[in-house]
Order: C-alpha cells, then sequence, then structure tokens
C-alpha cells in the first residue's frame, strides 16, 4: 500500500515548486493527475527510462513529476516529466523536461523562466505536450500544426513498458482510439495560457501508478 502524498516527505516543497505550464488556449486536453517522486539521493527514476542524479554538493533534492493525460492528439495514454532540482537553500537550481522521449534544460540560462514565487515556467507542445522554456522550439517542428491534424490519432492506443498487458485489449482498438482522437483535431493558436492545477493532481508515484490501468480500461470500454 502506497503511503498518501499528505504523508509523504516534503510534500510542502513539491506543491510550493511545481512547475506552471503554458497550454494553447485551444488545447482539448488538460493535465489529469500528476505522480510525484522525491529524490534525496542518486537512483532510477520509477517512470522514466533514466537515472536521476543528486549531487550533494549542488542539490538537497530532485522533485519528478510525472504529468498523466488520458490524451495526446495522436494517441490515448500520455506521460510526460518535469524534474525540479533544489539547491540547499530550497530554491529551484535547475529543471529538466521531457520532449519526445528525450528531455531537455527546462531553465533558461537568465532564469528568466521562474517566476516571482521561484516556479518553473514551461510551454507544453499544443495537443502533444512536450515541454520547453522556449515556446519557438515548437515552431522547429516540421509536424507542429500537422500533427493536431491530418495526423491526429495516428498512433492509437499506447502501451509502454510501464503497462504492458495492462489495458490494450479488444480488436481493432488502434483504429477506434484514432477515429476517436480525430474527433478532436484542431488549429494550434500558440497563445499560451497558464494552466491552473487542481485539487488533488498531485499525488505519489506509487499512487498513480496503480490508477492508471483501471482508469485506461474504463475509457477504452467506452470507445467499444
Amino acid at each position: 500500500m502506497s503511503v498518501s502524498a499528505q504523508q509523504t516527505p516534503h510534500w510542502d516543497t513539491v506543491l510550493r515548486v511545481s512547475p506552471i505550464l503554458l497550454m494553447d488556449r485551444l488545447e482539448p486536453f488538460d493535465p489529469i493527475r500528476v505522480g510525484v517522486t522525491v529524490f534525496e539521493a542518486t537512483a532510477p527514476s520509477p517512470s522514466f527510462d533514466r537515472t536521476i542524479v543528486v549531487d550533494p554538493e549542488k542539490y538537497a533534492m530532485v522533485i519528478e513529476y510525472a504529468i498523466y493525460w488520458d490524451y495526446d492528439i495522436q494517441h490515448i495514454y500520455d506521460l510526460e516529466h518535469v524534474w525540479i532540482y533544489l539547491d540547499h537553500e530550497g530554491q529551484v537550481a535547475n529543471c529538466e523536461a521531457s520532449f519526445h522521449g528525450q528531455y531537455k534544460i527546462g531553465l533558461l540560462r537568465d532564469r528568466s523562466n521562474l517566476s516571482e514565487d521561484g516556479r518553473v515556467k514551461l510551454f507544453s507542445q499544443p495537443g502533444k505536450h512536450a515541454m520547453s522554456p522556449l515556446e519557438e522550439l515548437f515552431r522547429l517542428l516540421p509536424n507542429v500544426e500537422s500533427c493536431c491534424q491530418a495526423e491526429a490519432g495516428v498512433d492509437g492506443v499506447l502501451e509502454n513498458e510501464l503497462f504492458r498487458g495492462q489495458f490494450k485489449f479488444g480488436e481493432q482498438i488502434d483504429q477506434i482510439a484514432e477515429d476517436h482522437l480525430r474527433t478532436f483535431c484542431f488549429q494550434p493558436s500558440f497563445d499560451y495560457i497558464p494552466f491552473e492545477w487542481k485539487p488533488g493532481t498531485f499525488v505519489t508515484w506509487d499512487e498513480l501508478r496503480a490508477e492508471i490501468p483501471g482508469r485506461m480500461k474504463a475509457l477504452l470500454a467506452t470507445l467499444q
């Protein structure tokens, strides 16, 4: 049984430095839940294929935010990540964020994407939810618009290694998912507004991992 989020050490800090997502004004999908892991020493991430290195001379901890969406415009199921590095004074010293299966630096060198209350501001790619401190980076992607239109739904149901064999069942489920996702086609506005986290969004990673298979089974059942 996982420990409830409210009993997890450093939970006040987790909420205090949670990232600010800047999302397209016409974005059809909101984040559902954020699974949190706090690293006080170097260890493998439980939800992303990488090791989180905590240099004790620089950092007191690293907070991993695994952000879950039911939908990416091209596939059902989406998990993105933000890693916040805190110094020994409890201030943001570094940030990294997921970008199409990889990750990039999320804090600009001049720290200009920190809010007044010390939170990292990150743009979320329209429909796809890759993270970047610079919106212009998305404009370098050749399919930044077509992925939300002609290429919507092309990946069907995404079931990665974390959940292999746990929810992707039924004949033609990828085609059914593609047809459903195409109903969300949109033209990105590239006008971004801050997303407001809802109460109950932040939980431990163990709690989110336990929730996702049941949630996905219920969602896919409604499509069939």
